[in-house]
């Protein structure tokens, strides 16, 4: 059975046509909110696809030291250095489709702020997100 990773916020609605159409769900967290199972801590089998809008991968702003997070795309002001792909590593690693809700007209910015983690995953409107989610798990 295949499972389905979420960020807090994800469209209960769609949440509920994929249980009832026999997938389960699992509630992901990222490194500061702890709202479920820490998505940098996913392992092979844990999920087949993750869900979440853009505001709950990029970590809240305070001042860093860290000088390899100032050359990243969020600048000097990020948590402890963490970026987005180090929350959703263990999705490039073991190959973890990743939808990424984002307004039409803020994909460009939302492109540029998740940096490196951009190149594995896909960001889809809102109005795209159940049409990619049916094709992903082919219901």
């Amino acid at each position: 059975m295949k499972i389905v990773g979420y960020f807090e916020g994800t469209d209960s609605n769609l949440l509920t046509k994929i249980v009832a159409s026999g997938f389960c769900t699992l509630p992901l967290a990222n490194e500061w909110d702890g709202h479920g199972k820490n998505a940098s801590h996913i392992e092979p089998g844990d999920v087949d696809l993750i869900i979440g809008h853009l505001h709950k991968l990029l970590p809240p702003l305070r001042e860093c030291e860290d000088e390899r997070a100032k050359t990243s795309p969020m600048g000097v002001d990020i948590q402890r250095g963490f970026r987005p792909i180090d929350l959703l590593y263990p999705a490039k690693a073991y190959s973890i489709p990743v939808l990424v809700v984002v307004p039409k007209d803020y994909q460009k910015a939302g492109k540029s702020l998740l940096g490196e983690a951009a190149d594995f995953l896909t960001i889809v409107t809102p109005e795209e997100l159940e049409k990619k989610v049916r094709e992903i798990l082919d219901f």
